[in-house]
This record gives C-alpha cells, sequence and structure tokens, in this order.
C-alpha cells in the first residue's frame, strides 16, 4: 500500500507543477475545477477490483508504475521530438486521415505542421484546446462557451480517472460548429504517442460542442508510434511500443435536431494502458451515433456515456473489440433516458483469441419522467480458444412504467456447421475461419458510415488475426500476472 501511495504522490506533484506553469494563462473557474478534481483524486485513489464498476478490472499496474509526464525529448538517446516528428508519415500509416479535415497531437501536444484543416467549412472552429485560453486567441463568447461546458458534463466526482485527466490536463482538441451547419468531411482527432523505454502518461481533453441543426462526423484515435516510420506493434518485426499510460476523456454536446457520428478507435502499442471515455450530452430530438472501436494495448477501459437530456432524442451506440494474446479490454456504457418520447439502440461485439479477456457492462437507465422510452441492447462475443473469457453485464435500471426496454447477451465459438460447409466448398480451414470471423465483425463495421475508415479497419482486420495465434503463443504467463496483479 505504501508503495502505491508513493506512486500517487507523483500525480500531486505533477499537479503542483502544471499549476504554476498555468500560473496567469488559465481562468479562475478552471483553476478551481482543477483544485476540486486533484483533491476529489486524493480522496478516491485508484479503483480496486472491490468496487464493483471495476470488479473485473485490475488497474494495478497503473496504480502501481511510477508515469512521468510525457516531455518532447524522448529515448535513450535523448533524441529531440522533432527529428522523430520528421519520420511520422501519418498518409502512409493512416491514409483515410488524408480525406479528413484533421488535428493532430503528439504525446499530448498540438502539432499543427502534421494535420489539415483546409477548406473547413465556415461556421466551424477547430484548434487545441490549450491554445483556447491564452490570451488574446478567444474571444469573450468562446471563453463563455468554454466555462459552460469543459469540465462541466464528464463528472470527476465519482471517477478517479476523469478527475486525474481533468486536473493534469495539458491540450486536446476543441471543435465548435455553429447552428444550422453541415461539415461535409470527417473531423479526425489523431493522438500519437511516440514510444520510449520510461513509462510515461498522456491525459488529453476534448470538447466537441455541435450547435443546433448542424450535422457532423468526428474520428478519434489513439496510436503509437515507434519513431522509425511504423505503427507500434503493427508489422511483424516492427518494436511493441514501450510502457505507458493514456488517459483520455471527450466532453461531446449536441443541441436541438443536430445529427453527430462519433468514431473512437484505440489501436496503442502492446505495451500501452488506455483508458477513455466518451461523455455525449444530446438536447431535444438529437441524434448521436458512436462506434467504439479496440484493437490494441495490454489493458484498455473504454467508456461511452450518453445523456438523453431532451424529449425525443436518439442516441445509437455500436461497439467492437478485437483482441488476443494477454490483452484485456473493458467496456463500459451508460445510456441515460432523462426525458420521454427518447430511443436507443446498443449492439457491441467482441472477438477474442488466446488468453485475452473482455468485459461488457452496459447499463440502461430509465428516469421517472422518461415515459414512451424505446431502447435496446444486445452484446455478442467469439471466443476463438479455450483461454479466451468474457464477463458481460447487460443491465435495466427502469423508473417508469410505459416503456420497451430489452436487454441480451450472447458468447460462443464458430459454428462448426458453417466451417464444414465452408470447406465442402473447396476453402481450407483457416481462411473459413477468417470469413467467419470478419462476418461476425462486419455487422459493426458496416455502420461506420465513412467509407475510407471502414475499408481500412476490414483490411487491417485479416492481418490482425492472421497474427494472433503466433501472438499470444509466444507470451509467457508472467505478462498476464502483471495485468491481473491485484492492488493492495
Amino acid at each position: 500500500m505504501t508503495a502505491v501511495q508513493e506512486k500517487q504522490d507523483l500525480y500531486f506533484e505533477r499537479f503542483a507543477t502544471l499549476s504554476q506553469e498555468r500560473e496567469g494563462r488559465e481562468p479562475s473557474w478552471l483553476r478551481d475545477i482543477r483544485r476540486a478534481a486533484i483533491d476529489r483524486f486524493g480522496d478516491l485513489g485508484f479503483p480496486t477490483t472491490r468496487h464493483e464498476e471495476w470488479r473485473f478490472t485490475n488497474v494495478a499496474p497503473v496504480a502501481r508504475t511510477a508515469f512521468r509526464a510525457a516531455t518532447l525529448v524522448l529515448g535513450p538517446s535523448g533524441e529531440p521530438l522533432d527529428n522523430r516528428l520528421r519520420k511520422l508519415s501519418l498518409p502512409s500509416l493512416i491514409p483515410w486521415v488524408g480525406e479528413c479535415h484533421s488535428l493532430v497531437f503528439v504525446n499530448g501536444r498540438f502539432a499543427p505542421g502534421l494535420g489539415s484543416l483546409t477548406d473547413l467549412s465556415v461556421g466551424v472552429k477547430a484548434g487545441s484546446l490549450a491554445a483556447a485560453f491564452e490570451k488574446g486567441s478567444a474571444s469573450s463568447t468562446d471563453l463563455a462557451s468554454l466555462e459552460a461546458h469543459l469540465a462541466r458534463h464528464a463528472a470527476h466526482q465519482d471517477h478517479a480517472f476523469v478527475a486525474l485527466n481533468t486536473a493534469l490536463f495539458e491540450d486536446g482538441a476543441l471543435v465548435e460548429v455553429r447552428p444550422n451547419t453541415v461539415v461535409e468531411k470527417p473531423v479526425a482527432l489523431v493522438f500519437v504517442t511516440l514510444s520510449d523505454s520510461e513509462p510515461h502518461m498522456t491525459h488529453p481533453r476534448n470538447l466537441v460542442l455541435v450547435g443546433a441543426g448542424s450535422q457532423a462526423s468526428f474520428i478519434e484515435i489513439h496510436l503509437c508510434f515507434d519513431g522509425t516510420g511504423r505503427l507500434a506493434g503493427r508489422e511483424e518485426r516492427s518494436p511493441a511500443g514501450g510502457l505507458y499510460l493514456t488517459n483520455s476523456v471527450t466532453e461531446v454536446v449536441a443541441g436541438g435536431n443536430a445529427i453527430l457520428d462519433y468514431t473512437r478507435i484505440q489501436d496503442e502499442g502492446d505495451q500501452a494502458l488506455h483508458v477513455g471515455i466518451l461523455q455525449a450530452e444530446q438536447e431535444r430530438s438529437s441524434s448521436v451515433t458512436t462506434h467504439a472501436v479496440a484493437l490494441g494495448g495490454l489493458l484498455d477501459r473504454e467508456e461511452v456515456r450518453a445523456v438523453l437530456a431532451g424529449e425525443g432524442a436518439e442516441a445509437l451506440l455500436h461497439g467492437l473489440y478485437v483482441i488476443n494474446g494477454w490483452q484485456h479490454v473493458d467496456n463500459h456504457t451508460v445510456i441515460d433516458h432523462a426525458k420521454p418520447h427518447c430511443a436507443s439502440r446498443e449492439v457491441y461485439k467482441g472477438v477474442l483469441d488466446g488468453h485475452a479477456g473482455g468485459v461488457f457492462n452496459g447499463k440502461i437507465i430509465v428516469r421517472k419522467d422518461a415515459q414512451k422510452t424505446d431502447s435496446k441492447q444486445s452484446n455478442k462475443n467469439l471466443l476463438l480458444s479455450e483461454d479466451a473469457s468474457i464477463n458481460t453485464k447487460p443491465q435495466l435500471e427502469i423508473y417508469a412504467d410505459d416503456v420497451k426496454c430489452t436487454h441480451g447477451a450472447t458468447i460462443g465459438q464458430i459454428d462448426p456447421e458453417a466451417v464444414f460447409y465452408l470447406r465442402s466448398r473447396g476453402i481450407g480451414l483457416d481462411e473459413a475461419r477468417s470469413l467467419l470471423i470478419q462476418a461476425f465483425a462486419n455487422d459493426i463495421l458496416d455502420r461506420i458510415k465513412f467509407e475510407p475508415l471502414r475499408s481500412h479497419l476490414r483490411s487491417g482486420l485479416h492481418a490482425r488475426l492472421a497474427r494472433a495465434r503466433s501472438q499470444h503463443a509466444t507470451v509467457g504467463s508472467a505478462g498476464r500476472m502483471s495485468a491481473l496483479e491485484e492492488v493492495d
């Protein structure tokens, strides 16, 4: 316990350092929120498996690791960040980014030279959140909008990682779409972590405001770059990426009658620890669709929370997690029906191989006055090995009496009859299995409207599945124990 406390003290030291650096640069209301958040983190501490919401996910690797803040000089050779960025070619690594408006962040800091906001629609503002607080860079109206929404929706009072992010975030994306604006191309928020030999952390914070009657789509992606021109762990002989923590929080507000599509992709390095939280606040008759795709990392907690705060709002939540080896992914979702005549649909699917472990905990809340609610929830899981495991817990919490709500979960293996059918048509065993797995996953991928991204994910899925068995066969049991060791 003493060792864990010593590691937590590092976060308070980091907060004190940042407070001095921010003196005079941030408004008093934000300083007050940050102070309350770090105090609350001190009260909460990191969750353990004794907490109901974390009973299947152990965050001991986070609690017991001395993470330092990601710096602009990385690696044992002290190679400057600029030298490594020259090797970072996003169009070649993720081609679909070239067809989007893009904001790129490296080690949690805005890198304006790597993204592109050319021909951005009139009525859209996009840039660095940190820059918005610089003197003279934002109008009084913009600052008032920030005060009304930043750190107001993702509550830090009962969530240690949100509290930590709120206290320590340095930068992130700020996007505001004015009312009655149609954004033709998706806006990509690209977060790249540079692989390092020492454990380091970033706390990205994003705020996305979509005005009434507007339409927009966003893609948030988290990647690890090994500094040699390759994504860490994504090629046969590329480094897997060092140990680091990404603790990301995104707040989304959809105005009345707004239509918003938000895709979040976690494709971190093999040793990464990732916590990603997406909080959506929906006003009257708005429609928000989310897609959560989890592929990389050693330990990953994905949370999507939607509050239907306006009558007639609609939320569509889709998720896909494809993991192998010793990976662990925990999906937590909450759909809060706070007003009547709202609808929600949720479909999450998982493909687990090797010794991978998964969690799905989906909660639908129907408030007392939320009559005429229509909600459906489904979680389906495909286990490819006897050692893979999944804990699934769909939940309904209903306080109204005039509603239609259903939920369900399934866990199974590849249908041997389907495999036999394909093999009888001359298809090999491995190819037959791959076709069935891809068909299972495509049910979620097909819901992604942006075709270049959809194609990219499909093409990468086959290669990932092909590598899965060789990867998990070479990983020792010590890796699993380090990821799941209980916090004292």
